[in-house]
C-alpha cells in the first residue's frame, strides 16, 4: 500500500508541476534495473536522482516512474550526435591555452591525464573548481605547460589489432573492474559485456573472459593459480598510484572512508573538492585502486539438503575443498596467557563427535507462502544462521583436509527467544564429545542443563549476556565486563596513569568504573556540564603515558577532549581510549586525522589481520561462496574449528579450556572456570590506530 501511496504521489507532483517538463522528464523502471544502471544511463549520478526522488534510496520497484534532470538528458542526446561523427571534437585554442568544454563521464583525473597537467595546474587556472567540482558542460582553461590532447585515431592501429586477442584473468585480492580493464587496455563495459556475472560485484578468483592486448610487464594466467608456501614476501615493481570511481554509500562518512581507502580527510577533499560540502550518499568520489567492494549477506547458502533434525541421525555431508591453515597461530603478546598452537596429537586416533545445533526453522521456511527466497531476503535471522552456517562448513573441510577424526553432526534446532526442539534431540546428543549451540542464551542454558549429566561441554557461540552458573557451559564471546576489564588491565601493565572523562549522563560507566577501577582520577565538569579543560589538563603526568578513557556522546565535550589532549602532546604522552564504540566518533564533525594522531585505542572481541593465515581463509571463503566472510560467517568458523582442535589434543574440551588460550582467525578463546561455575571467555584484542591508518593490536 505504501508503493502504490509513493507511486501516486510521485506520478501528481510530476503533472502539477508546471516547470517539470522543462527540467525533469519522467523514466519508467524496467525490470531488474538499478539506479546506477540509470543514472549511467541518462549520464547523471546516483545523488542527482536521489535528489529528485527521495524514497529511490529503500529501493525501486519495476514500472515505477523517476523524475531525471533534463539538462543531463540533452547532454545525452548531444554526447550520442557526437559519437556519431567519426572526426573527433577539435579543442578552441585561444593563444597559448586551450580551453577545453567537460564531457559527461570526464573527471579531475581524466582531463588532468588527457593533457598532461597537474591537479594543482588544473585548480590554478580554474579556481571556481574548488567550489564546483567538475561539471558537465563547464569550460576549463587547460594551463600553457599542458598540450593539446593526442588526437583520437578512429580505428585501432594494425599491430594493436594484431596484440589483442581472448585472455583470460583469475581476479586477484584488492582488484577492481576498472584496474583490470585498464592492464588489458580494455573498457569496464566491454568486461561487463564479456562477462555478465561480474555486473553487480566481483568476486575474488572469478576467471575473467577478456579480448584486450595482454599486458607486458607480466604473463596472463591461464592456470588457476595455486597458493605457494614461501617465507618470503613477493617483491613487485613499484608503479605510479591508480584511481577508480567509488559512489559513497547511505551513512558513509570521511572517518569510514578514511578507514577503507586509509587517506585523511584533507587528502580525500583533495582529490574531491565536492566533499568540502560534506559526504553525501550517491557522490561519485575518484579514490586509489585497491578497494574491494563489501560483499552482500550471503542469500544464497541455503544447505543444499534440509539440515538434519530429530528424524535423521547420521551427519550431514561435507565437501572436502578444505584449507591448512589455521591449526597454527602466532603468540599474541596483550595477553598474559600464552597462546599455545593446536595440531592433531600422535595417537589421538580415537573418533570424536561435535553437534552443531543451527536455528534453520526449516518447518517455517517451508510453510512460508512468499517463498524461500523471499523469506532469505528479509530474514536477518535466517541470514545470520546461513553466515554461521557458512563458515563453520568452512571449518569442516579444513578437519578433512587435516584427516582429523572427527563426526560432525548438525541439527535444526528450531530456534524462537523462548522455545527450541532440543528436548526431543537428546538422544541424539549424549553422547557428543562437544555441542556448538543452540544461540539463544536461555536455549544454551536448557541445553547445558540437560546434558550435564552426561558431562557433554556446550558451547554458547553468540550470546553476549551473562550466563547462569552451570558447570558444563561455556560462553565464547566475552561480557561486557570482561571487556572492560582487559583494557584497564593494559593500561595498568604499561604503568600508565589513568585519567576519566566521563559526562553525567554515563552513570554506569561512572559506577563501573568506582566499584572495578581504583585510581583513576576522574576529570572535572563545569556547572553546564562540559569538560573542565584546565582541570583535564592538570590530571596528566610529565614523563608518564597518560591514558584518557573518554565515555561521551557529547560532540562538544568530545571536540573539547580531543582539542585538550594535542596541546598537551607538546609536553606529555597522551592516548586516548573509549571502552566501547562511540557512533559520535564516526561523524564528519570528528576529525579522523585527530583521532589517528591520539592514536584512537579500545578493547575488542575481534581483530583485523594481515597474517598469512587469515589472507588465505578469506580468499577461500571468497573462492567458495562468492562473497566475502562476515562477521558471523568468521565466527562460525571460528568457534567451529577452535572446538575440533580442542578434542584432537588427547585431552578432554574441559581440560585443553582449562589450561589452553588459542587464536584463529578473528577470535580468541581463552576460557577460565567462574567463580560461581561454569566457563566463560577473556580473550580480548586492545586495538588502536597508528600513524599510518591501520588498526594494530597493542603491544
Amino acid at each position: 500500500m505504501k508503493y502504490y501511496l509513493t507511486l501516486l504521489s510521485l506520478v501528481f507532483f510530476i503533472t502539477s508541476s508546471a516547470f517539470s517538463q522543462e527540467k525533469v522528464v519522467k523514466y519508467k523502471v524496467s525490470s531488474g534495473e538499478t539506479i546506477n544502471q540509470i543514472a549511467q544511463k541518462f549520464k547523471v549520478t546516483p545523488y542527482d536522482i536521489y535528489q529528485l526522488n527521495p524514497d529511490a534510496r529503500t529501493g525501486i520497484s519495476p514500472n515505477s516512474v523517476l523524475l531525471i534532470p533534463t539538462k543531463n538528458v540533452e547532454a545525452k542526446k548531444e554526447e550520442t550526435m557526437k559519437e556519431e561523427t567519426v572526426k573527433p571534437k577539435t579543442v578552441v585554442a585561444s593563444g597559448k591555452e586551450i580551453i577545453h568544454e567537460v564531457q559527461a563521464k570526464e573527471t579531475f583525473y581524466s582531463i588532468e591525464k588527457k593533457y598532461g597537467i597537474s591537479d594543482e595546474a588544473l585548480k590554478a587556472a580554474n579556481p571556481f573548481l574548488e567550489k564546483t567540482g567538475v561539471q558537465i558542460g563547464q569550460k576549463l582553461v587547460i594551463p600553457a605547460k599542458g598540450g593539446a590532447p593526442k588526437a583520437v585515431l578512429p580505428n585501432k592501429t594494425i599491430k594493436e589489432r594484431a596484440q589483442e586477442k581472448y585472455v583470460y584473468h583469475d581476479v586477484q585480492p584488492k582488484e577492481t573492474k576498472y584496474s583490470i580493464a585498464k592492464k588489458y587496455n580494455t573498457t569496464v563495459e566491454d568486461l561487463e559485456r564479456r562477462n555478465p556475472s561480474i555486473v553487480s560485484n566481483l568476486p575474488v578468483g572469478y576467471r575473467l573472459i577478456i579480448k584486450g592486448i595482454a599486458p607486458k610487464e607480466e604473463n596472463v594466467q591461464t592456470e588457476t593459480a595455486k597458493p605457494v608456501e614461501s617465507k618470503k614476501p613477493v617483491e613487485t615493481s613499484k608503479k605510479a598510484v591508480s584511481y577508480m570511481e567509488y559512489q559513497v554509500k547511505p551513512k558513509e562518512t570521511f572517518y569510514s572512508l578514511g578507514r577503507v581507502f586509509h587517506l585523511s580527510q584533507d587528502e580525500l577533499v583533495a582529490l574531491n573538492p565536492s566533499l568540502s560540502e560534506g559526504v553525501k550518499e550517491g557522490m561519485v568520489l575518484k579514490v586509489p585502486v585497491g578497494y574491494i567492494a563489501p560483499a552482500p549477506i550471503i542469500a544464497a547458502q541455503v544447505p543444499t539438503e534440509k539440515p538434519a533434525d530429530s528424524s535423521v541421525s547420521k551427519p550431514v555431508e561435507t565437501t572436502g575443498g578444505g584449507i591448512k591453515i589455521v591449526d597454527k597461530v602466532k603468540s599474541s603478546e596483550n595477553s598474559t596467557a600464552e597462546i599455545v598452537e593446536l595440531s592433531k596429537k600422535r595417537g589421538a586416533n580415537e573418533r570424536k563427535k561435535v553437534v552443531l545445533l543451527l536455528p534453520f526453522n526449516m518447518s517455517k521456511i517451508q510453510s512460508d507462502t512468499t517463498g524461500t527466497g523471499n523469506r532469505i531476503k528479509n530474514d536477518k535471522f535466517l541470514n545470520m544462521t546461513l553466515d554461521f552456517y557458512a563458515g563453520a562448513m568452512m571449518a569442516i573441510d579444513s578437519a578433512k583436509t587435516l584427516k582429523l577424526p572427527i563426526d560432525v553432526a548438525i541439527y535444526d534446532s528450531q530456534e524462537t527467544k523462548t522455545t527450541s526442539n532440543i528436548s526431543s534431540l537428546v538422544s541424539k546428543l549424549q553422547d557428543a564429545d562437544a555441542v556448538v549451540g543452540p544461540f539463544y542464551q536461555n536455549n544454551a542454558e536448557a541445553t547445558a542443563n540437560t546434558l550435564r549429566m552426561y558431562n557433554v561441554p556446550v558451547i554458547s557461540p553468540l550470546s553476549k549476556d551473562i550466563a547462569n552458573p552451570i558447570e558444563n557451559l561455556y560462553q565464547s564471546i566475552p561480557a561486557n565486563d570482561v571487556i572492560r576489564n582487559a583494557v584497564f588491565d593494559y593500561m595498568r601493565s604499561k604503568n600508565g596513569n589513568i585519567v576519566a572523562v566521563v559526562d553525567k549522563k554515563k552513570e554506569s560507566v561512572i559506577n563501573y568504573i568506582k566499584q572495578n577501577q581504583r585510581g583513576v582520577a576522574f576529570a572535572s565538569l563545569t556547572e553546564t556540564g562540559g569538560l573542565d579543560v584546565a582541570n583535564l589538563k592538570s590530571l596528566l603526568i610529565p614523563n608518564r603515558m597518560n591514558y584518557v578513557v573518554m565515555e561521551t556522546g557529547n560532540t562538544a565535550m568530545i571536540k573539547a577532549t580531543i582539542k585538550a589532549l594535542l596541546d598537551s602532546q607538546k609536553t606529555c604522552q597522551v592516548q586516548l581510549v573509549i571502552l566501547e564504540p562511540n557512533s559520535t566518533l564516526d561523524t564528519d564533525e570528528i576529525s579522523f586525522d585527530n583521532l589517528v594522531k591520539l592514536k584512537l585505542m579500545y578493547p575488542s572481541v575481534t581483530r583485523e589481520s594481515d597474517e598469512q593465515a587469515v589472507l588465505i581463509f578469506e580468499k577461500q571463503y571468497r573462492l567458495k561462496n562468492k562473497a566475502n566472510p562476515t562477521t558471523y560467517a568468521t565466527r562460525g568458523f571460528d568457534v567451529t574449528f577452535d572446538t575440533m582442535m580442542r578434542l584432537v589434543q588427547g585431552k578432554t574440551f574441559q581440560e585443553t579450556a582449562d589450561s589452553m588460550t588459542t587464536q584463529q582467525v578473528d577470535n580468541k578463546f581463552q576460557y577460565y572456570r567462574k567463580e560461581d561455575g561454569g566457563h566463560a571467555n577473556k580473550g580480548v584484542y586492545i586495538l588502536y590506530y597508528d600513524s599510518d591508518l591501520t588498526l594494530k593490536v597493542a603491544n
